[in-house]
């Protein structure tokens, strides 16, 4: 839908969502960014990796960002992802990112992960875009090295890849958004449904529920990082000297 350019100045959403190949997380995305007010022709969706660098419809979101932008200067174009991680790769191409939105007026805001929200990434607030960049990067650093180790371990037991998980990201996602409307586990479990191998069909039990909300929260940032990296984004607005910083806890002891 053409920008007429002499409207009063209004908020322009783009969204993105994206999936590795494999992922089963793309409708959620595409729901979230739905129910957050963008229609869906300005919503661009692709199921690659983060490994691939050229992504033609990231790409195309960010042209149309621009372009839009360029049409109606007056307006707050606001590039919309799910979080974070659905952004890039490492904490380079991140920043890059944010200075890329920056440089053509662009607003960047994420709908879930550590920076929730409209998030403008200048002056203090880059401090801490780049601190949580950072953290994206040695957390996908971790997985993937977890991952690796635990398929050099199977093979030299003689076993090669693994079975598909029971708990699919959709599943999770439906399990993270009913919890904190106070539904219990095993009030969810029944609406879950396996969608492939030998229990297709049916429901996964709740302790490989209360297993796949274990990982998740392991694959989350460190909470005791993010609180202080909070407060020192909350002192540097002040004018502060942010405090201490906390140590940050072994991964072997989560």
């Amino acid at each position: 839908m053409p920008i007429d350019p002499d409207l009063p100045s209004a908020d322009i959403r783009i969204g993105c969502a994206r999936c590795s190949t494999l992922g089963q997380e793309l409708d959620s995305q595409l729901d979230a960014l739905s129910k957050h007010g963008i229609p869906r022709d300005k919503i661009f969706s692709e199921k690659i990796s983060t490994r691939v660098r050229v992504r033609p419809r990231f790409e195309e979101a960010l042209r149309t960002a621009r372009e839009v932008k360029a049409h109606a200067p007056h307006c707050r174009v606001i590039f919309t992802v799910y979080e974070m991680k659905r952004l890039g790769r490492d904490a380079a191409e991140l920043t890059a990112l944010a200075d890329h939105l920056t440089a053509h007026g662009l607003v960047l805001e994420m709908l879930a992960g550590p920076l929730p929200g409209i998030y403008d990434p200048t002056g203090p607030g880059k401090l801490l875009f780049a601190f949580f960049a950072a953290m994206a990067e040695t957390e996908r650093e971790n997985i993937s090295k977890s991952t690796l180790e635990g398929l050099d371990t199977a093979a030299r037991k003689g076993k090669h890849g693994g079975r598909p998980p029971v708990i699919t990201d959709d599943m999770l996602h439906t399990v993270l958004r009913r919890r904190p409307l106070g539904e219990s586990v095993e009030q969810i479990q029944p609406d879950l449904i396996i969608p492939t191998g030998k229990r297709k069909g049916q429901s996964p039990s709740v302790a490989s529920i209360y297993r796949a909300l274990a990982e998740h929260a392991k694959r989350e940032a460190y909470p005791e990082a993010v609180e202080q990296a909070h407060a020192d984004f909350t002192a540097l607005q002040a004018g502060e000297v942010p405090g201490p910083r906390l140590a940050l806890p072994d991964r072997a002891s989560l």
